[in-house]
């Protein structure tokens, strides 16, 4: 006997019981639902449904440019340092150091100083004497894309 056969018998015996009363379980399995679900276990996958999805087109928005104020960054403090050479020393040899030592620096006389802000070169200048004070007078800016090689 084929299984369509005892499908089309089951389909076919109708019990008193079964058609006068409701179900006492609705969570009893009819043939139809296992029959789906052997099918379903024989794919490997649950089916699913799959529906169209609509997206709502982005609108780009333009904001106004911001305007270029810079009161506020003006009382932020910098630290700002002249120098003149630089010179490496032994511990020893600093305690050596007195009065009327002279200590040889890596640039030559009459070589432009280095102008730092906040220990990044800026500029390069020349000592210059203003009302019996020292200055500097700033001979080369140092372009922003030489500034951002070195932080390399």
């Amino acid at each position: 006997m084929e299984q369509s056969e005892i499908d089309a018998m089951l389909k076919n015996i109708d019990t008193p019981e079964a058609s006068d009363t409701p179900k006492e379980n609705e969570h009893d399995l009819e043939w139809d639902d296992v029959q789906s679900e052997l099918e379903q276990s024989k794919t490997g996958k649950p089916p699913v449904e799959v529906s169209a999805v609509s997206f709502e087109e982005i609108q780009k928005v333009e904001s106004p440019k911001p305007t270029l104020d810079l009161d506020f960054i003006l009382d932020i403090p910098l630290s700002l340092s002249v120098e003149l050479g630089r010179n490496r020393m032994l511990i020893s040899e600093l305690l050596q150091l007195g009065q009327g030592s002279v200590v040889e620096l890596s640039k030559l006389a009459g070589e432009p100083m280095d102008v730092f802000v906040n220990q990044r070169l800026i500029a390069r200048g020349e000592v210059v004497v203003v009302n019996e004070k020292f200055g500097v007078r700033l001979t080369d800016i140092i372009s922003p894309s030489e500034r951002i090689n070195k932080l390399k």
